[in-house]
């Protein structure tokens, strides 16, 4: 692709991304309300509300903002959003047709976004059709401002048996915002992960898997420790 062909790419994005109308209602957070902290972000791309993906995303916000009290957290569900991935490439959306993705854009351009966390199903090896039409239309934030550019970044994949593609997932997300400039965050110590693996055929549900509960939790602390760092804090206010 050359690099008129590519600009024309980004270009045509960016106005049909505009043009859209969102007619859905905000997307479900959980906001912290003090002013001037360090925001992490977690998106849950699974088509099923509240399940799985959204509660171990849950589980690692929570992890990261017992860090420090400055970092404030918030999980965005794609759930019951119409996304479609293929404005991305400037396809025009037929009349009349929903798109919510504009209506995220603020909220992943807010300048006290440090971290970003993606979560998503793992379906035959690998990121939901959600999750891809997401990572898709965020070409919006790549240029010209390169919005997300030296963020941490960090990925949640849930499985349906325990080794069940979560860590080919991972990777496959991670190229995308590899692609963004962003700082790809894995557990790191006391022994380095790809991110968070979870199963969710535990007895009980995700919550009862230990190992990938321990995986989502030292995800969560070193997307926040990276974004402390990123921000000019190494140490909690």
């Amino acid at each position: 692709m050359t690099d008129v062909t590519r600009r024309n790419f980004v270009r045509n994005s960016l106005a049909a991304g505009a043009a859209v109308s969102v007619t859905a209602g905000p997307a479900t957070a959980n906001t912290s309300t003090s002013n001037g902290g360090i925001r992490v972000i977690a998106v849950s791309c699974s088509p099923r509300k509240g399940k799985s993906t959204a509660a171990a995303l849950q589980v690692c916000l929570d992890a990261a903002k017992e860090v420090s009290p400055r970092i404030e957290a918030e999980l965005i569900e794609l759930a019951g959003l119409k996304i479609n991935g293929n404005v991305a490439a400037g396809v025009p959306l037929e009349e009349g047709e929903r798109d919510d993705f504009p209506a995220l854009v603020p909220k992943l351009r807010d300048p006290r976004v440090r971290g970003l966390i993606i979560g998503t199903p793992v379906y035959f090896g690998n990121m939901s059709s959600l999750c891809k039409a997401f990572l898709e239309r965020c070409i919006v934030l790549y240029q010209p401002d390169y919005a997300l550019s030296n963020k941490a970044a960090g990925v949640v994949a849930v499985g349906g048996t325990r080794n069940g593609g979560q860590e080919a997932t991972i990777q496959s997300v991670q190229m995308s915002l590899f692609c963004q400039e962003m700082i790809l965050v894995g557990n790191g110590r006391p022994g380095s992960r790809l991110g968070g693996t979870v199963w969710s055929g535990a007895e009980g549900g995700v919550l009862k898997d230990e190992f990938g509960m321990t995986t989502t939790k030292t995800l969560g602390r070193r997307v926040a420790q990276i974004a402390l760092q990123l921000a000019g804090s190494t140490r909690p206010a």
